[in-house]
C-alpha cells in the first residue's frame, strides 16, 4: 500500500531540505568573520609604515631632483636663491660637460660586459651546479661569497690584487720593475679590470637566481625532451629556458639596474676619475663635491632615473602579464 504523507510530515520534510543548505553554508560564512580591531591596526601598519618610507624616501626626493635638473642652484644659498633655467643644464651637460660622453660609454661597456659575459657565466655555473656534481654545496657557497660582499669592499679587495707593487697580480705574472702594469692608475685598461672585479660578484647574483629557477622546473618537461631525442643543449633553449620566462625577465632588469647604479666600487679606487668615469659618479661630484651644482648633477640622476624606469616598467608589465587572468 502506498502510504500518504501528513501534512505536518510534508512541512517538516520541506523545512528539512530548506534547512540543509543553510547548514552546509554555515562553516563558509564562520570564515568571512570580521577583522578585530588590534588586527586592522596591524594590517594597517604593515601598509601604511613601508608605504611611507618609500614615498618619502625614494619618490619624493625622485621628484625634487627631477625638478631641480631644471634649475641652478649651488645647494647651499636660501631655497629664493633657485633659478629656473629650463633645459640649459641638459644642453650643457651634452654639449659641453667632456666627463659625460667617457661616463656615458662605461656605462655601455658595464652593461654589455654584464649581459654578454657574467650573466651568461653565471647561468651556466647554475646549470652545472644543477646537475648535483660533487661538491656542489662548496662550489655554491664559494660562488655566492662575493654576493655577501659589498662593491665598497670588493674594491678594497681588488685594490690588493692589482696593486702595482705588492699585487698579487704582477706577481703571478712574473712581472718586477719597470714591466709592472698600473692595473687601475692606468686609464687605458683600468674600467675592463674594474669589470672583472665586478663580474665576480655579478655571476654569484645570478647563479643563485637562476639555480633556484632551475629547481623549480618540472622534471617531466626535461624527459619528455629527452624521448623526442633533444640533446642537453637543445633542451635548454628550446624547454628549460622558454619555462624559466619570468626569472628571465628579473635577471635581465637585475642586470640592467646593476650596470646603472655601479658606484661604489669605482668611488673607493679612484673617485670615478682617470678612466673609471660613471653617470652614478659624475651625480656625486657634481652634487655634493667641489662643484656644488646641484641642478646641473640632478639632471644626470634624472637621465639615470628615465633609464631605469625603462626596464621597470618593462619589468612590471611582465609580471601583470603572468598574473592576469585568460
Amino acid at each position: 500500500m502506498a502510504t500518504t504523507s501528513q501534512p505536518g510530515e510534508l512541512d517538516r520534510d520541506h523545512r528539512g531540505e530548506a534547512d540543509g543548505p543553510r547548514e552546509a553554508e554555515a562553516p563558509r560564512n564562520d570564515k568571512l568573520q570580521l577583522l578585530s580591531g588590534s588586527d586592522r591596526t596591524v594590517l594597517t601598519l604593515m601598509v601604511a609604515v613601508p608605504g611611507v618610507l618609500v614615498i618619502g624616501l625614494v619618490w619624493i626626493p625622485a621628484l625634487i631632483s627631477v625638478l631641480l635638473s631644471f634649475t641652478k642652484w649651488n645647494g647651499i644659498g636660501p631655497v629664493s636663491d633657485i633659478q629656473w633655467i629650463g633645459l640649459q643644464n641638459y644642453t650643457d651637460l651634452v654639449t659641453l660637460y667632456l666627463p659625460f660622453v667617457p661616463a656615458v660609454t662605461n656605462n655601455l661597456l658595464w652593461l654589455a660586459v654584464f649581459f654578454l659575459i657574467a650573466t651568461p657565466l653565471g647561468i651556466f655555473m647554475a646549470t652545472l651546479l644543477d646537475r648535483e656534481v660533487r661538491g656542489t654545496r662548496l662550489y655554491q657557497s664559494a660562488l655566492y661569497l662575493p654576493v655577501v660582499l659589498s662593491l665598497a669592499l670588493i674594491g678594497f679587495i681588488w685594490q690588493l690584487i692589482y696593486s702595482r707593487d705588492q699585487g698579487l697580480l704582477n706577481a703571478m705574472l712574473g712581472l718586477d720593475g719597470s714591466n709592472r702594469i698600473d692595473w687601475l692608475g692606468n686609464a687605458d685598461i683600468n674600467i675592463y679590470a674594474v669589470l672583472v672585479a665586478a663580474s665576480w660578484r655579478h655571476v654569484g647574483y645570478i647563479m643563485l637566481l637562476y639555480l633556484a629557477g632551475l629547481k623549480g622546473i618540472d622534471p617531466a618537461l626535461r624527459e619528455a625532451a629527452a624521448m623526442d631525442g633533444a640533446g642537453e643543449v637543445r633542451t635548454f633553449f628550446s624547454v628549460v629556458l622558454p619555462a624559466m620566462r619570468p626569472i628571465n625577465v628579473v635577471v635581465l632588469v637585475i642586470t640592467v639596474i646593476e650596470g646603472l647604479r655601479a658606484f661604489d666600487i669605482v668611488y673607493v679606487i679612484n673617485k670615478g676619475t682617470n678612466g673609471l668615469e660613471l653617470l652614478s659618479t659624475l651625480v656625486v661630484s657634481n652634487v655634493i663635491g667641489e662643484a656644488s651644482r646641484v641642478g646641473f648633477g640632478s639632471a644626470i640622476a634624472t637621465i639615470l632615473l628615465i633609464i631605469s624606469l625603462v626596464f621597470i616598467v618593462i619589468y612590471m608589465i611582465s609580471i601583470y602579464r603572468e598574473d592576469a587572468p585568460e
